[in-house]
């Protein structure tokens, strides 16, 4: 049975080290971008938000319903770009720490997905 049959494809929450995603302008600044990476037979969602100059990655996982983040792809911030947003239930992120500020999650976190900026190459770390 294929995806669009109804079987979902296996999912790992952690990423190898040193994967490089993109180039770090590739992501303004606020932005942000989603990333789906195979892993053997498993794929990974997450998402990397560039903001003042800094980069923080989460796993693409509200953790009030576990639902993805985004409703369009890429879009994850705020219309203003100050804030992470969960286009299911409203909730809302501080972009560089992942720290639920308001909605049905408020005291939560994303769970951060380790990314760094070098070289002007944003990788997994």
């Amino acid at each position: 049975m294929s995806e669009a049959e109804g079987t979902e494809r296996k999912r790992v929450w952690k990423t190898p080290p040193n994967v490089p995603l993109c180039v770090e302008t590739d992501i303004a600044d606020p932005g942000s971008r989603s990333f789906v990476l195979q892993i053997g037979e498993a794929f990974f969602h997450g998402f990397v938000v560039r903001k003042d100059g800094q980069v923080a990655g989460y796993v693409d996982r509200c953790p009030h319903a576990g639902h993805p983040l985004a409703l369009e792809l890429d879009r994850y911030l705020t219309p203003d770009g100050t804030l992470i947003l969960c286009g299911w239930h409203g909730a809302v992120f501080e972009p560089l720490t992942g720290l639920c500020t308001g909605g049905p999650c408020a005291g939560g976190r994303l769970t951060p997905w380790p990314v760094q900026a070098s070289g002007g190459i944003i990788r997994t770390a």
